[in-house]
């Protein structure tokens, strides 16, 4: 018994000091790790966070490019029918949103969602308005019926989109 008890007195102690070192080795890798994740995350915000704000410049570009008063401005030329017109506003709406495309990676769901509507509308608006209108006639005429079109909506989609983008950027950084 005598040398059971010294034994214990021995591995006791010993024990005690082996799962304390286990715990506290255990607790630093722990702390390692998160340290490890902290920094990557933080890596990554500093890489994500200019290509998100340049996303949203660019969406905004975008949306800002394909309103009518924009549109027809830099598209409409001079001696061009409603044909040449209404095909040059497609043409250019479809370049535009594939040129920005890749930008829905850095924005919501949400906001790309109505980037899509305010693109839809457009084009609705355009084909809508030369559906009863002779397509050889002067392109000012087509230009006339959107933009009538344009001021009598209560609301656009285009200016909610902006509203949209510009709402998810002050929560990113705010």
């Amino acid at each position: 018994m005598n040398s059971t008890g010294d034994i214990l007195k021995i591995i006791l102690p010993s024990l005690i000091m082996l799962l304390a070192v286990y715990f506290m080795i255990n607790r630093y890798f722990k702390d390692e790790e998160r340290r490890r994740r902290f920094q990557a995350v933080a890596k990554n915000n500093e890489i994500i966070t200019p290509l998100r704000l340049q996303a949203y410049e660019r969406i905004i570009l975008f949306l800002e490019r394909i309103s009518p008063e924009n549109l027809l401005v830099r598209i409409d030329k001079p001696g061009n029918t409603c044909r040449k017109l209404h095909a040059d506003l497609l043409s250019t709406i479809r370049a535009e949103y594939e040129h920005n495309l890749t930008q829905q990676l850095y924005v919501s769901t949400h906001a790309w969602e109505a980037v899509k509507n305010a693109r839809t509308y457009m084009i609705h608006l355009i084909n809508t308005s030369f559906e009863n209108i002779n397509p050889d006639e002067p392109s000012l005429s087509l230009s006339r019926i959107i933009m009538d079109k344009v001021m009598n909506q209560s609301v656009s989609l285009i200016s909610e989109a902006i509203k949209i983008i510009k709402d998810e950027l002050n929560q990113l950084s705010g």
